[in-house]
């Protein structure tokens, strides 16, 4: 698992080095860091919830009698990562020129 998630560290890394002259191009070249922002985004939201899911199935598997607390936790979690992916994507699209 960790050596999964440096090479997901090391891609970004490498996405973000690759964007950067990009970013310095006129408005035909300038959407391509927003766009690869807003995937990174969504996707790390995609992969936190999942995860999020994951980990409170297990642990009401585990302890059927706090499933309600678990539950509740889960969902205000979700409710910030969703909230979060949400201000980034927006961060992003707003320095995006084919975002309309």
């Amino acid at each position: 698992m960790i050596s999964l998630v440096r090479f997901g560290l090391l891609f970004a890394g490498c996405m973000l080095l690759m964007a950067m002259p990009a970013s310095a191009q006129t408005a035909n070249g300038g959407g391509v860091p927003g766009a690869i922002g807003a995937g990174l985004a969504v996707i790390g939201a995609g992969l936190g919830i999942g995860f999020l899911g994951k980990g409170a199935v297990e642990s009401m598997a585990r302890q059927p009698e706090s499933s309600n607390t678990i539950q509740i936790a889960m969902i205000i979690a979700a409710a910030l990562i969703e909230g979060l992916a949400f201000y980034a994507v927006y961060v992003c699209s707003t320095q995006n020129p084919f975002a309309g």
